[in-house]
């Protein structure tokens, strides 16, 4: 049975949610039952602190244009051209009014278009620094950050969530102070035309608030659901890009599509949720608008036969009181929007607030230029406490040497390796360089003098030159050609067909494993590193591509102080040391005659690859 049929078996039995709902179940996605947080509002609008004072006056000043001018017509179409021009027959006051109107609309638009420009410029600034902060954070975290997350759940928070923040910031805030102002003159403009009438229109406000206070709290946490299924959607699509390769192989493709119709209902019940619980403002404003005109035109009939208003007043009255209601109708709506805003917000400085395990320490200072003596002093390593993947290592690598680190699966090569980078921080113990303990530099001084190639070598999107060119930025296109001569590259990066500017797609998938690997030895060399570590870097290759990466080999580890992990022991024979390891201990360790001659662990290990030759 396929783990995803089993997965939505267990499924079945979950209290809410679809098939395969709770399978990227994090921490970081749970939904986040909190009070509504004014320090966090505040934090996210002091973003918009840098452009204040360069376009916030012109905004103020067009916002209370636009307001003035359309708070003024309606008095102009009531009092004036009702009870002062059309009752007593003056034409030439009614054409005045009409043509004072006119030029107030004209006003009012010149008004509205400048605010919207510039507060979309505003807000698309502060989308993009947001965007940036985020992004250059999550480059500053380190490892066990992304050890304990998918990527799809990183990418969401990167897109997704401060894409929800645009309308928030290109009209959402200005428009709350727009309608608020709006608000404000309303009622004081009802209250000095007749205090009766004004305060009896204004009994629905207090039902109306009371009942959209309740709804609020369901509305925010409703939005969080959203978040957070769409959160697990993306890991979940990332998950499936990745790998389906392995999905098609297996022919699991009509398992997979349905743990992603699961999902994909959950995220679509959980949006109607809170689309409807959104909409809900809609009538309920609707309706204690209509209560309150129903209360104006009973009451204002009322006093108008007892002769305290005139028709004008109260045609002047109907046209405020239908512009109360819908700054009212939309602030609500715009409550809605900053309770989408705030749980997006939420999960963004989440990961703004998550500090790098591996930093810089207070006074680290940059390391100077190394001569490549390497030494792990009595190191004792826990990827989790209670659990030792290194066990009191002890290793001493000169200047030039070459190290080759060997041992069955989960041995702690690779732990070593890590700890050698800074990837990881020893939990007792030290890693030296040069004397120094890689806990006293900065990380950026640290491993620019450290070259890696993995197993699984990285091509980015773009061209080949580009591709080699990430090991050092400012080389020339010589210096690249140079490296990949060296590296025994330029043969085949010459028979592509735009050579070095050949356009490879996303992780090379147009390469051969060994042709991204010759790319990253080139990378390696080209920026000089005075340690390089070489992890399973021949492990995916043929005979013939490794008999050529054997020659690259050669150039990219000259002069260099090297660590080499590897399975496949013809390309370690020549080491300076390999040191065999086993469960997290050493267990032997010295050159390859010395290891063959004492007949150990290495000596079972050549012998069991001999006999699968």
């Amino acid at each position: 049975m396929s783990t995803h049929t089993e997965k939505l078996k267990s499924d079945k039995q979950q209290p809410q949610g679809g098939p395969g709902s709770e399978r990227f179940v994090y921490k970081d996605d749970d939904v986040i039952d909190k009070a509504f947080n004014w320090k966090q509002f505040a934090r996210l609008f002091s973003y918009m602190k840098p452009y204040a004072k360069q376009m916030l006056p012109l905004i103020i000043v067009m916002t209370i244009l636009g307001t003035v001018t359309k708070l003024t017509v309606p008095y102009l179409t009531g009092v004036l051209a009702i009870d002062k021009a059309i009752k007593p027959g003056n034409l030439t006051l009614l054409y005045i009014v009409t043509a004072a109107v006119l030029g107030l609309y004209v006003v009012q638009w010149a008004a509205n278009v400048f605010r919207i420009k510039y507060t979309n410029i505003i807000g698309q600034r502060v989308i993009y620094d947001i965007r940036s902060a985020l992004f250059t954070h999550i480059q500053k975290l380190s490892f066990n950050f992304f050890d304990k997350r998918p990527a799809g759940s990183v990418l969401v928070r990167v897109t997704n969530d401060v894409n929800s923040l645009q309308d928030l910031f290109t009209n959402g805030a200005v428009n709350v102070m727009i309608d608020c102002v709006q608000l404000a003159g309303i009622i004081v403009i009802l209250l000095l035309i007749n205090w009766k009438l004004g305060l009896a229109v204004m009994l629905t406000v207090p039902v109306m608030f009371i009942i959209s206070t309740k709804l609020r709290q369901k509305i925010r946490m409703a939005w969080q659901d959203v978040r957070m299924k769409n959160s697990r959607i993306n890991s979940h699509l990332n998950e499936a890009i990745q790998g389906i390769r392995v999905t098609q192989a297996y022919t699991q493709e009509k398992e997979n599509m349905k743990f992603f119709d699961g999902m994909n209902a959950d995220s679509r019940k959980s949006w109607n949720r809170a689309s409807t619980m959104n909409q809900s403002f809609g009538p309920m404003i609707e309706i204690t608008g209509g209560v309150g005109s129903m209360i104006l035109f009973w009451y204002g009939t009322f006093l108008i036969q007892q002769g305290e208003v005139t028709v004008g007043l109260l045609v002047t009255f109907a046209n405020y009181v239908g512009n109360f209601w819908d700054p009212i109708n939309r602030l609500g709506q715009m409550y809605n929007q900053l309770l989408v805003a705030m749980a997006s917000s939420e999960r963004i400085f989440e990961f703004l607030d998550e500090k790098p395990s591996i930093d810089d320490k207070p006074g680290a200072q940059p390391l100077p230029k190394i001569a490549g003596n390497v030494s792990l002093e009595k190191v004792v390593f826990e990827y989790e406490p209670g659990r030792r993947a290194l066990k009191g290592i002890d290793i001493q690598a000169n200047a030039g040497q070459s190290i080759a680190l060997v041992g069955h699966t989960g041995s702690g090569k690779s732990t070593i390796i890590n700890l050698l980078s800074r990837f990881y921080d020893v939990t007792e113990g030290a890693v030296k360089i040069d004397g120094i303990d890689v806990r006293d530099v900065k990380l950026e001084s640290l491993r620019s003098q450290i070259g890696i190639v993995l197993q699984d070598t990285f091509i980015f999107s773009g061209t080949i030159r580009d591709n080699i060119r990430f090991g050092r930025l400012g080389a020339t296109d010589g210096e690249i050609e140079e490296v990949a001569r060296a590296v025994k590259a330029h043969d085949f990066i010459s028979a592509l067909p735009g050579g070095y500017d050949t356009e490879v797609e996303e992780r090379g998938s147009a390469l051969s494993m060994g042709q991204r690997q010759l790319l990253s030895f080139a990378r390696a060399l080209l920026a000089d590193p005075r340690i390089l570590i070489l992890d399973e870097a021949t492990a995916s290759i043929d005979t013939e591509t490794e008999l050529r990466i054997q020659e690259a080999l050669k150039v990219l580890l000259q002069g260099r102080t090297s660590f080499i992990v590897a399975h496949r022991l013809s390309t370690i024979r020549h080491a300076d040391k390999i040191i065999v390891l086993d469960h997290g201990e050493i267990k032997e360790q010295g050159t390859h005659e010395e290891l063959v001659r004492h007949e150990g662990i290495y000596n079972g290990l050549v012998e069991a690859q001999f006999r699968f030759l």
